[in-house]
């Protein structure tokens, strides 16, 4: 009879050990799931994240379609024609600034016209009239007058006397910003840098 309740004693430390390695094989795969899982929805958030931001600097940009030496001011100014890129909010010309940087150093402004000693730009409506309400409306091309001779001088007539290059960023607040090189091959009114 010993010998029968022995081998019933095996049995049942058998199944007590696979059902420990079952439970641990169990446990294991809880926590692998758990990483996995925390992988994939931090992964996502990174993606959503980043494809908001990109929405936001795609559509809260300008696009320059062409740029001129001012008929205006000839060889101090330029013209610029821009528009706001697709899927663009209003914005307020307020939102907007630019940098230019020559060989003479940088030049900055922005849309306010009080401000004493700073470069200024100024937006029309492609027919000539004033804008509604300070505000730049999407579908709708502009003419941006850029005064680039205050600080340091990046006009048409002192860049073409250096290297005959300027290059000019145009910031939406909240938004992307735009990068065009200017070839100032000749200063007078209404010469083609763009």
């Amino acid at each position: 009879m010993k010998t029968n309740n022995e081998s019933r004693d095996n049995v049942a430390a058998i199944g007590i050990g696979a059902m420990i390695v079952f439970i641990a094989l169990i446990l294991v795969a809880a926590v692998a799931a758990a990483v996995i899982i925390q992988t994939a929805e931090k992964l996502q958030q990174n993606a959503q994240t980043a494809g908001d931001d990109t929405a936001d600097n795609m559509a809260g940009k300008l696009f320059i379609d062409t740029a001129f030496v001012d008929t205006a001011d000839a060889g101090n100014d330029y013209m610029v024609f821009v528009k706001l890129a697709p899927g663009s909010e209003i914005t307020n010309i307020d939102q907007v600034t630019f940098q230019m940087f020559c060989e003479n150093g940088a030049v900055e402004g922005d849309s306010d016209a009080g401000t004493a000693g700073v470069a200024e730009m100024s937006y029309v409506e492609m027919d000539g009239t004033a804008l509604v309400g300070n505000d730049l409306m999407p579908g709708t091309a502009y003419r941006l007058t850029i005064d680039a001779s205050g600080g340091d001088d990046c006009s048409a007539d002192a860049v073409l006397t250096d290297d005959g290059e300027a290059q000019l960023y145009l910031h939406v607040s909240n938004g992307g910003s735009t990068f065009e090189t200017f070839n100032v091959d000749d200063d007078t009114a209404g010469a083609l840098v763009v």
